[in-house]
């Protein structure tokens, strides 16, 4: 689409060969749909995810057992510093997100954040490069006289050419022994000797780097994924209405993966194989992204979000005595070329958040942009501050979302884990059925259930996204009631064979753990699906970055909340119990994990009634796919007016 102004008068045209929404190649140039962007440029993206995630969880879904079982920490520490761990990963893509959105644009900072993730790997595994040549060690089952020490540093330092280095750090923090503290068979950890100093910095220094590299990977894939659906195109935009569904379809997908085959080799075969594959998956992902480069649509920054809604915030406080014009017309606001020229969308004035209309009231005396700040930027500034409630009503399904590869994990470890005579199944493996939950239950969503809903509706999304994500907030209440009950019958079984003191295992198998993990999954297809989309649909379109990082700083916040209430719980239930004990112990059959899941089902339900309350108050985003048509007839109105005006001459 282009406009030109031409004596006055205003033209438009248009191609429905070129994308509309304003997206463009590499070089800045339009682009033809035919040649970019939909389903095939998706391609690459979700195939990089199903990569990505299968090395994210890879690591995350056993790392309680390593911190429990190989570096000796008691069962509090290491639920918290799993969960620390994995809300800096969500927390650090709001940082990538800014830096997309207000400066190198979705693709640019994804290639950065890659190159940055590769160098920091680099600089870390050089601190760890003594520890490589003063030990000449060699994989278990291989003799080694047959490695000398330079081989060693080559095989397990650098690791195979063109995979990352913090993963090779991490991979040495797993497998020689001078960086973990030695093998003890100690019933209660706690009296094992502790992880040393080094042993800790080499381990979380590699771990960390890796939550620093996805902070730029993260927030801008899904969103790169998204952009390649044009709004203004209807069959585009019914596409992406999918999109979302198939992308917690790939995500699970590596999942999957990861809680069966990874999580089975750490556990039977070694830490060193079990890390390493994570690393070969992520050297891929990496490439796969890269190779789908020629077919990709981009988004051109525009601009700091941040800045953008301080400037609307400062103007209404400095104007906070002016009074707001009830006309919507007297506000203030940009021509509509200049919106139609760069593909932007004008958004009209609302009456929400009214005070913050006064950053638009013109009042004569500045045009300083902290002073004066048109329509369009003041409703996308409400919008994005509409949403907060909305995150912040996600914070505690989030928290419980921590809980499979925490206590899940840890409650699996005392029930009897055996399939047949040789078999026994990995407690962190329940996780891969919250996988295939979620897996079936979004094909059914997309494939019956939104059809179904649509003739009923006649909502194309079948229900809302909020309503979807109120259906997610009444299943974790029921996780929490099954979990509580679920460990209410553990408990009193371990207390009938006497096991409530030597913490032995308990003759129940480890599949009754299985309802809460199938319960998560299909929670997770509703939820999680939803919230994503949520975010990402609601953010204005210059904005759509820092939306979708808002899905990940819920998930952040939330390991975070995970930390702030267990140690809460532990530190105060010892505080007040007769002998000291608390709820949550090293030994699980003397611990009492039924009040504290019994105390996350209350909050649970609170949060339901606050999201309640909220969704009642909110207020969706106009859609946006007839905006280049409106636009388009407002400037023909405008021109028509302009060209029957009879302007004098001198």
């Amino acid at each position: 689409m282009s406009v030109n102004m031409e004596e006055g008068r205003v033209v438009m045209s248009s191609s429905s060969e070129y994308t509309q929404d304003g997206s463009v190649d590499l070089k800045g140039n339009p682009v033809l749909k035919s040649k970019r962007g939909r389903w095939k440029a998706c391609s690459f993206v979700v195939v990089y995810e199903i990569f990505e995630r299968m090395a994210y969880y890879g690591i995350s879904s056993n790392l309680i057992l390593y911190l429990t079982k190989k570096l000796h920490q008691g069962t509090v520490t290491a639920s918290n510093n799993v969960t620390n761990w994995v809300g800096t990963i969500w927390i650090t893509p709001i940082f990538g997100a800014y830096i997309a959105d207000a400066h190198l644009g979705r693709y640019w900072t994804f290639l950065v954040a890659s190159i940055i993730y590769l160098l920091a790997r680099r600089m870390c595994v050089e601190t760890s490069r003594r520890a490589c040549w003063s030990h000449a060690w060699s994989p278990p089952g291989v003799d080694g006289r047959l490695l000398g020490v330079r081989p060693i540093h080559r095989a397990w330092g650098e690791g195979p050419p063109g995979l990352g280095k913090g993963m090779s750090v991490l991979i040495l923090s797993v497998s020689l022994p001078s960086l973990k503290p030695p093998q003890c068979h100690e019933a209660d950890v706690t009296k094992c000797q502790k992880a040393s100093t080094l042993h800790l910095a080499v381990f979380y220094g590699a771990l960390y780097t890796l939550a620093l590299g996805t902070g730029g990977t993260k927030p801008n894939i899904s969103t790169i994924g998204a952009d390649q659906f044009d709004d203004f195109d209807p069959k585009e935009k019914s596409h992406k209405l999918s999109f979302f569904n198939w992308w917690m379809f790939s995500i699970f997908i590596g999942t999957l993966f990861a809680n069966t085959v990874l999580v089975y080799i750490q556990d039977n075969v070694g830490w060193t194989l079990g890390y390493g594959l994570p690393t070969l998956g992520l050297a891929l992902s990496i490439m796969i992204f890269f190779a789908g480069t020629p077919f990709y649509r981009h988004k051109l920054p525009s601009g700091s979000p941040f800045t953008r809604m301080a400037k609307v915030i400062v103007a209404s406080i400095r104007k906070w005595n002016v009074i707001v014009p009830s006309d919507p017309k007297d506000l203030y606001e940009l021509d509509l070329e200049e919106y139609a020229k760069n593909a932007k969308v004008r958004i009209d004035s609302t009456p929400t958040l009214r005070f913050l209309n006064k950053a638009c009231v013109n009042t004569g005396s500045s045009h300083n942009a902290w002073m004066l700040c048109p329509v369009t930027q003041v409703e996308e500034t409400k919008q994005m501050l509409r949403m907060i409630p909305i995150l912040v009503s996600t914070f505690v399904p989030s928290t419980m979302v921590a809980q499979i590869n925490t206590l899940f994990v840890k409650q699996g470890t005392t029930l009897d884990r055996a399939i047949g005579r040789s078999f026994s199944i990995p407690p962190a493996s329940l996780g891969a059925f919250v996988t295939l939950s979620m897996l079936i239950c979004v094909v059914i969503y997309d494939r019956f259930f939104v059809k179904i809903m649509q003739k009923l509706t006649h909502n194309p999304r079948g229900i809302t996204l909020l309503q979807r994500m109120g259906i997610g907030l009444v299943i974790h209440i029921v996780i929490m009631v099954i979990a509580f009950l679920t460990e209410r019958y553990r408990l009193s079984v371990a207390k009938e064979h006497g096991l409530v003191q030597n913490g032995g295992q308990v003759p129940l198998s480890i599949f009754i753990l299985l309802p809460q993990f199938v319960l998560m999954g299909t929670a997770d297809a509703f939820l999680e699906v939803a919230k994503i989309e949520f975010f990402y649909d609601q953010a204005p379109e210059s904005m759509k970055s820092l939306g979708t990082s808002y899905s990940m700083t819920s998930l952040g916040i939330g390991n975070f909340l995970s930390t702030f209430v267990l140690s809460t719980v532990s530190h105060i239930t010892k505080e007040h119990s007769s002998e000291h004990k608390g709820w949550i112990l090293n030994n699980l059959n003397a611990s009492h994990l039924d009040y504290y899941y019994a105390l996350l089902a209350v909050l649970n339900f609170l949060n339901l009634i606050f999201f309640l309350v909220v969704v009642k108050f909110y207020v969706y985003r106009a859609e946006v796919s007839d905006s280049i048509k409106h636009l388009t007839e407002e400037l023909k109105e405008k021109k028509a007016v302009v060209s029957n005006q009879v302007i004098p001459r001198d």
